[in-house]
């Protein structure tokens, strides 16, 4: 009977459940395997033809620093996402207030438009702005309505910067909207109560709480201004070019992958160094809040 009993009745390893805490790990795993792929190897492959392409060492560094034209264009790249940034965010701040004070319909007529981007592409969007911007185009002839203009938007800095705020606007509406719709309004309510003004109460109290949706918001369209390429090229001139299409020139157009790869490091260690600043300087403020 013994003996029965123990061909019947399965292992004691096959009879234990399997570890909860793996199942977590193995869904994660095709997510790992795609990112290894397309992002880690790209990026491992870009370094490693920085310092070997054409020759082990720094030359292609050393070139990158020697040349005024490159640092030009370095200066320009972050000068134009920097502008881009400023001005998605004076742009994105009172639409993403209005989209928290809005009704049921209104709000959702709101969220439509920031989402409709997302649902068309980039390159036609980009097309769009080179005929609204052109000498002839539509805002020119707005603008000559009202006894202003014309102005030279397309080929120039200016149109660039145009187009990339339009792309861009959506990343930061969503982060500010999803600190904005957690702020309690009753504490505007309240500061009034106390004496201030609306004004000095919004200041002091409701932006305040919102800096963590503006420092995301900002964070996001700043780095993704850095790596812009479709839009600076349609929209501006080779004299205003960005770090991305000499990138592209070095690249595809003299097959100089070393130097691509050397621009690529640099922007890369420069993105790394002010998110890292940023993120010291909002953990020393967020102490000095708390203390």
């Amino acid at each position: 009977m013994a003996s029965t009993l123990q061909a019947v009745a399965p292992p004691a390893a096959a009879r234990q459940p399997a570890d909860p805490e793996r199942r977590p790990a193995l869904l994660v795993l095709p997510a790992l395997v795609a990112l290894a792929v397309f992002f880690l190897f790209p990026l491992i492959s870009m370094v490693i033809s920085a310092f070997t392409d054409p020759v082990p060492g720094l030359g292609n560094f050393t070139w990158f620093f020697s040349e005024s034209q490159n640092l030009r264009v370095l200066g320009r790249t972050f000068t134009t996402a920097l502008w881009v940034t400023v001005v998605a965010l004076i742009l994105s701040y009172p639409y993403a207030y209005a989209m928290t004070i809005a009704g049921t319909r209104a709000r959702a007529v709101l969220t439509l438009l920031v989402l409709v981007p997302f649902w068309t592409s980039l390159m036609v969007r980009t097309f769009a702005w080179v005929i609204l911007l052109q000498d002839t185009g539509v805002v020119n002839d707005l603008l000559g309505t009202i006894g202003l203009g014309p102005f030279s938007l397309i080929r120039t800095q200016t149109g660039v910067v145009i187009g990339m705020v339009q792309l861009l606007m959506p990343f930061m509406v969503l982060p500010l909207y999803a600190v904005m719709s957690g702020i309690d309004r009753r504490l505007l309510t309240a500061a009034g109560s106390m004496g201030a003004r609306p004004v000095k109460a919004f200041l002091d109290v409701y932006v305040p709480l919102s800096l963590p949706g503006v420092s995301a918001g900002c964070l996001t369209v700043f780095i993704s201004a850095l790596g812009f390429y479709v839009t600076p090229a349609l929209l501006g001139s080779p004299t205003d070019a960005l770090l991305s299409q000499q990138i592209f020139t070095q690249v595809n157009g003299l097959l100089k992958w070393g130097r691509g790869g050397a621009m690529g490091v640099v922007l890369l260690g420069l993105t790394l160094a002010m998110i890292a600043l940023l993120a010291v300087t909002l953990r020393r403020a967020g102490k000095k809040v708390t203390g």
